[in-house]
């Protein structure tokens, strides 16, 4: 069995992020989202074991202690993480997974998978940015204010990934998206064993 390929796809609140991710799995079938663990409430609409893992504190603390978590992060009061077992067997049965964390979850995932593929979303200024979240029309002056300066924060670790995506445009920023996705596909150490009898002929000719 070929085992899959790990992307792992940051940015900072506002860049498209979630978007993107949502449109590509649209459009590519061969490609799957890890699915976190959070101690948060419920939202309307959310199901439990699809948008995430619902536990309750005592739970996710529980397995923290067992070490099952790939990476994890304490949020607002609130635990995410991702299973680490959920990875592999996604990894070890041939798909290719996607991780949507920041830059921080991505460091610890680095640190076990260090051939997982990153890719940092940026948005096309840093005003761009603040435009997008006012315009939600969510939040009040001081909580884009700490939105953006945890932004700014987040950005900053842009040069730890291998691919920087700019969501200017939409579609632009999907097609780059998927065009890092298809690529890394096309490398020898992944196509070398999808490819063993063709390249096994060439070979003993």
């Amino acid at each position: 069995m070929v085992e899959g390929i790990l992307f792992i796809v940051s940015a900072p609140s506002g860049a498209g992020k979630t978007s993107l991710v949502k449109a590509l799995l649209e459009r590519d079938a061969e490609l799957s989202l890890s699915v976190s663990c959070t101690t948060r409430p419920v939202r309307p609409g959310e199901r439990d074991g699809v948008h995430y893992h619902f536990l309750v504190q005592d739970q996710f603390r529980a397995e923290l202690a067992e070490g099952a978590f790939l990476e994890h992060a304490e949020v607002f009061g609130n635990y995410y993480g991702t299973r680490e077992a959920d990875v592999r067997h996604c990894i070890a049965s041939g798909r290719d997974l996607m991780l949507e964390i920041d830059w921080q979850g991505a460091r610890q995932v680095r640190e076990r998978f260090p051939a997982a593929v990153g890719v940092f979303v940026l948005p096309p200024s840093v005003q761009v940015l603040e435009q997008r979240l006012r315009g939600r029309g969510t939040d009040s002056d001081d909580v884009i204010a700490r939105r953006m300066t945890q932004a700014h924060d987040e950005m900053r670790h842009y040069d730890e990934y291998d691919y920087l995506v700019v969501n200017d445009r939409f579609e632009t920023a999907l097609d780059a998206l998927a065009a890092i996705v298809s690529a890394e596909r096309q490398r020898l150490a992944h196509q070398r064993p999808r490819l063993a009898s063709l390249l096994g002929q060439i070979a003993s000719e």
